[in-house]
């Protein structure tokens, strides 16, 4: 299977997701530290290069793959990937579950600034403070968002492409 989480830059509210899918951050729904963020991989270090690709955080308990991806505002980035997905899967006649999973609905406002500042701006000692602010009040969204992903993913559903668009973590 393969997890794709993705929102805006993909590199904030995704990169939590991939560390709290990964275990790389606490497995409890508690305020993460100002270090626990900071030291998540890819938080805040992603730049404009990287929007439409996707990158690799690991392999999870499970053995299955887990990626984010920053798709801007262009909301034709997942529903592309999901029929190249299922395209190559007819051709190649594999049917690898792929799971994508918009964290957008966890972003709150501060991260929003954060990011503008920090990745937009280039101006750190603002962004970087109205990010993690925004990462301790979402943690707990992006924690469930994660478990819930993964239930879904375990689950046995017809189709092999999912897309959840996550609005309950509003």
């Amino acid at each position: 299977m393969i997890y794709i989480y993705n929102d805006y830059g993909g590199t904030h509210t995704t990169s939590l997701a991939a560390a709290y899918h990964l275990k790389n951050l606490p497995q409890s729904e508690r305020k993460l530290t100002t270090e626990e963020i900071l030291n998540a991989k890819y938080f805040n270090k992603l730049t404009k290069a990287d929007f439409g690709k996707l990158i690799f955080h690991g392999i999870d308990e499970d053995g299955n793959s887990v990626y984010t991806i920053g798709r801007k505002r262009n909301k034709y980035v997942v529903p592309a990937l999901k029929e190249m997905s299922l395209l190559l899967q007819e051709k190649f006649k594999f049917d690898e579950k792929i799971i994508f999973s918009n964290t957008s609905p966890t972003v709150p406002f501060a991260m929003s600034m954060g990011g503008f500042f920090s990745r937009g701006l280039k101006i750190d000692f603002i962004g970087v403070p109205l990010l993690v602010a925004g990462a301790k009040q979402c943690c707990d969204k992006v924690y469930r968002l994660v478990e819930n992903t993964k239930d879904i993913g375990r689950t046995t559903y017809k189709e092999n492409i999912i897309v959840l668009e996550n609005e309950m973590f509003k």
